[in-house]
C-alpha cells in the first residue's frame, strides 16, 4: 500500500539516538552508530521522532510500505499511546475562567487569513490536552488557539500552519502536547510552519495523568 512513512538520511544522521528514544513503537533502532527504520510496519506515520532530530535527518516521505501493524506493536511492547491508564481525581482549587480569546478553533476549521491572526502569539495544541491537564487555560491566556489531532484528522497541519504563518503576522508559536507518540506530528508541523517564517516555537508536554513535563 501507499503510506506516509518516515524516511531518515544517515549522511545527515549524528547518531545521538533522540529520535530511537521518541519511537515508542520500536520502528527505530541504532544500527553502527546511525538511526535505522527497523520495522516498516512498527512506523505508523504520525512522526513523533520527527520534532526531535537536531540535525533534520528525518523526514516524511509517501511510498510503498506494509500497513502499520498496531496488533504486533502492542504484542511486543504495548502501544503507550493507547494503553488504559486510571487517574486520581485532581480538583481544581478553583473554577478558572475561559480564556478562548477566538472561534472556530479546530485547525481543520480555523481560516488561513483571520483578524485575530495580526501580531498574534498561537497555541497549537492537541485535542487530549485540555482533558488531562486542569490548567490548560494558563496556556491559552493572551494566545490564540488552535487544537487538532494528527491521528484522527486527515488535514494536512503542517501545509495549514504554514499558509496560516505566511499569510500573517504571527510572533510565536507555543505547542501543548501529549507524551504520547502520536502527538510527535502536531509538534512537528508547527515546527515546520515556523521555521518557514522564522518565528519563535516552543514546546510544552503534558503527561497522560497531567503533570507538565517540559
Amino acid at each position: 500500500m501507499i503510506r506516509k512513512i518516515i524516511e531518515i538520511d544517515e549522511e545527515l544522521c549524528t547518531g545521538c539516538g533522540l529520535c530511537a528514544e521518541a519511537c515508542q513503537e520500536g520502528a527505530i533502532g541504532m544500527v553502527n552508530g546511525k538511526a535505522r527504520l527497523l520495522r516498516e510496519d512498527y512506523c505508523d506515520g504520525l512522526g513523533n521522532c520527527l520534532p526531535v532530530c537536531p540535525a533534520g535527518a528525518i523526514t516524511f516521505v509517501e511510498r510503498e510500505a506494509p500497513a502499520f501493524d498496531k496488533a504486533a506493536v502492542e504484542a511486543a511492547e504495548g502501544c503507550p499511546g493507547s494503553r488504559m491508564q486510571q487517574f486520581t481525581t485532581n480538583e481544581d482549587v478553583a473554577a478558572t475562567p475561559s480564556q478562548l480569546r477566538q472561534w472556530p478553533v479546530q485547525m481543520r476549521l480555523v481560516p488561513v487569513r483571520a483578524p485575530y491572526f495580526a501580531d498574534a502569539d498561537l497555541l497549537i495544541a492537541a485535542d487530549c490536552t485540555a482533558y488531562a491537564c486542569g490548567s490548560v487555560h494558563q496556556f491559552m491566556k493572551g494566545r490564540i488557539t488552535l487544537i487538532g489531532c494528527p491521528k484522527l484528522d486527515a488535514a494536512d497541519y503542517a501545509e495549514k500552519l504554514t499558509a496560516i504563518c505566511q499569510e500573517n503576522a504571527i510572533r510565536s508559536i507555543t505547542v501543548l502536547r501529549m507524551e504520547v507518540p502520536c502527538c510527535g506530528g502536531i509538534a512537528y508541523a508547527a515546527k515546520t510552519a515556523a521555521d518557514s517564517k522564522g518565528i519563535p516555537c516552543r514546546t510544552v508536554v503534558i503527561s497522560t495523568d497531567g503533570r507538565i513535563l517540559s
